[in-house]
């Protein structure tokens, strides 16, 4: 029996809809860890600058762990590990939530962040030292001038590498259906499970991931060159 390839087979009725909630439940998770994740790498990588040793310890620590420990590690680490040692108080409220996809967020974002800290302290040590002392000359204290002036800077200069750190983590959402967030790569299995069409459910998926990936992709490589013209 020869195989019929049907794209229909899996788009219409209730598989249809299982799709747009996997794309819906996705960009939720992708929009709220890289808010997070970009949040916390700027604030890590000012840190990671300032001249205590305490501080750039603790960075050092943060960043070596998530970069070495595997995500997937970390991720069930937060959702069976880490709730045991909360108070009661806070994982009720967690739990009377969406307690998967907010264990998912968490460790996301903490995981992207360690990464986008790195890329940013790279950015931080292109500025020529003058820029720090033009800033403090103008009156500005120091955290004001890394504010207003260096982590600009900084920032675009990293920006190349920080489309890569978003492409990461919109394609690491997918190891949240490991604990059971009802994402894109959940709805696949789920459809896949109940259809039997493997190719079509994968190819689908294949497309998704490949509208939002390219166009950041493209996007990221005329911002590289762009940034190698502001670095001349």
């Amino acid at each position: 029996m020869n195989y019929h390839f049907d794209l229909g087979a899996v788009l219409t009725g209730e598989y249809g809809g299982l799709f747009l909630i996997g794309i819906q439940t996705t960009f939720i998770l992708f929009v709220f860890s890289w808010l997070l994740a970009m949040s916390l790498g700027l604030a890590l990588a000012t840190l990671a600058s300032s001249r205590s040793r305490i501080l750039k310890c603790f960075v050092a620590c943060y960043v070596a762990y998530h970069r070495n420990v595997p995500l997937l590690v970390q991720l069930l680490l937060w959702y069976f590990g880490i709730p045991r040692a909360l108070p009661v108080s806070v994982t009720s409220v967690i739990n009377s939530m969406n307690a998967e996809a907010a264990y998912a967020v968490i460790a996301l974002s903490l995981c992207s962040a360690a990464y986008i800290a790195e890329n940013v302290r790279s950015g931080l040590r292109a500025i020529p030292r003058t820029q720090y002392e033009a800033s403090r000359s103008m009156g500005f204290s120091r955290l004001a001038a890394m504010r207003w002036v260096i982590i600009p800077q900084a920032f675009r200069l990293s920006f190349p590498a920080l489309i890569n750190d978003t492409l990461g983590l919109f394609k690491g959402t997918s190891i949240a259906a490991v604990i059971g967030v009802g994402e894109l790569t959940y709805q696949m299995q789920l459809i896949e499970s109940e259809t039997f069409r493997i190719f079509e459910v994968f190819f689908i998926v294949s497309l998704i991931y490949f509208s939002v990936t390219i166009p950041l992709m493209l996007f990221g490589s005329v911002a590289a060159r762009r940034s190698a013209l502001y670095a001349k």
